[in-house]
């Protein structure tokens, strides 16, 4: 069996519907994540907090030092579980979140968190580049509608069309109740 890890990708106070930028659904997501990460701690996974800051300014969201950064109480780290601050779309760009894992010997992530279509997406698909086995937990991820061309698309469709894309080609998409099972 191999040694699993759990990133807990972006689940701040930002997206809160109290935030700058709230998501569709996000207290279900945040809570499934919340399971999935007692889940861990019980069995001795380890958890990989990622949060994302915006440097000098670049935009009015996820802005170092105020709340909107901050991991949403719910999903907090636990003690010594690492928080790795990211300033870029992918965790594993200009991080140390692969050496981290594998550092705690990680062939396998979980993935849980935010934006399905941004954050989640460049995770899952540098994961797999990476060769980590990867499973990501559909309802313990979320997104919000997104608009191009004068066409909005909602965000059930957004997170529908990156989990199909998930599924298709980069790991196993299953639920929060089956991957606890």
């Amino acid at each position: 069996m191999k040694k699993s890890g759990l990133i807990v990708v972006d689940l701040q106070n930002e997206y809160l519907p109290t935030g700058k930028l709230p998501l569709h659904a996000i207290e279900a997501a945040a809570g499934n994540a919340a399971k999935v990460i007692a889940h861990a701690r019980e069995n001795g996974i380890p958890v990989f907090h990622i949060r994302h800051e915006f440097a000098n300014g670049e935009a009015p969201v996820f802005v170092p030092g105020t709340d909107g950064v901050n991991i949403q109480p719910s999903v907090a780290p636990a003690g010594d579980e690492p928080v790795i601050v990211k300033n870029h779309i992918n965790a594993f760009r200009e991080t140390d979140l692969k050496q981290q894992l594998d550092a705690q010997g990680v062939e396998e992530v979980i993935v849980v968190g935010a934006m399905s279509h941004m954050c989640i997406d460049a995770v899952v698909r540098a994961a797999v580049d990476m060769g980590y086995v990867t499973t990501i937990l559909h309802d313990a991820c979320t997104t919000l509608d997104v608009e191009f061309d004068g066409v909005t698309v909602p965000a059930a469709q957004v997170h529908a069309a990156a989990m199909a894309a998930f599924a298709f080609g980069y790991g196993s998409v299953i639920s929060t109740d089956k991957y606890l099972a």
